[in-house]
């Protein structure tokens, strides 16, 4: 478990690979800084190296290119996945000033941003397909977020039968991340990553 903690943001990340072998597929990325957070998963397609290879390119881009808009970086991911298996892709963006929360996907990967004060969830629905290389039609969409929001993104390796219980239940990213720990049977590559929008 890798954690997260800062004034704005409390994460807990769960990665790990397919059984059997070395290396995930999946990769994922965060960048904080006193401005914004942004995190990154990124589903290489198949599993092993070749997916890890694909799914590597969003580290290597947010590293250096960070400040850049969410369409931007998405157009960045794409282009680096020429020649390559390619990969599904999810992205968000929260501006602690402005209090919001961009967030654009192409594939596979799933999004739930639960407001506890009003039982609401906010499931934004993804491109579908991945990044190849080929032109990609971007859907990035722009939410606002109080105090205390969870968030949960998650690749396909973890199956989720009602996540917004879970999320309701749980009340804190700490204590989903070890209800979903317990639900989860990872029979692929599986990266979760539960957070808190804490101001």
């Amino acid at each position: 478990m890798e954690k997260i903690q800062h004034s704005f943001v409390d994460a807990f990340i769960f990665n790990e690979a397919k059984k059997g072998n070395y290396e995930s597929g999946d990769s994922y990325h965060t960048v904080l800084t006193d401005e914004y957070f942004i995190c990154s998963i990124a589903d290489g397609l198949g599993n092993g190296p070749v997916a890890r290879e694909s799914s590597q390119v969003i580290p290597e881009i947010l590293e250096e290119f960070h400040h850049e808009t969410i369409d931007e970086l998405m157009k960045r991911f794409n282009d680096l996945m020429v020649q390559k298996r390619g990969a599904a892709v999810a992205i968000f963006k929260v501006d602690f000033k402005k209090k919001t929360l961009e967030y654009s996907c192409v594939g596979n990967i799933r999004f739930y941003l639960y407001r506890k004060g009003t039982d609401e969830m906010i499931y934004p629905l993804p491109v579908m397909g991945y990044l190849s290389g080929r032109p990609q039609k971007l859907r990035t969409q722009l939410y606002t977020y109080v105090e205390d929001d969870l968030f949960l993104i998650h690749s396909d390796g973890v199956e989720l039968r009602n996540p917004k219980a879970m999320m309701r239940q749980a009340g804190i990213p700490e204590r989903l991340y070890y209800d979903i720990l317990r639900s989860i049977q990872t029979g692929d590559d599986a990266t979760f990553i539960a957070g808190s929008l804490l101001k």
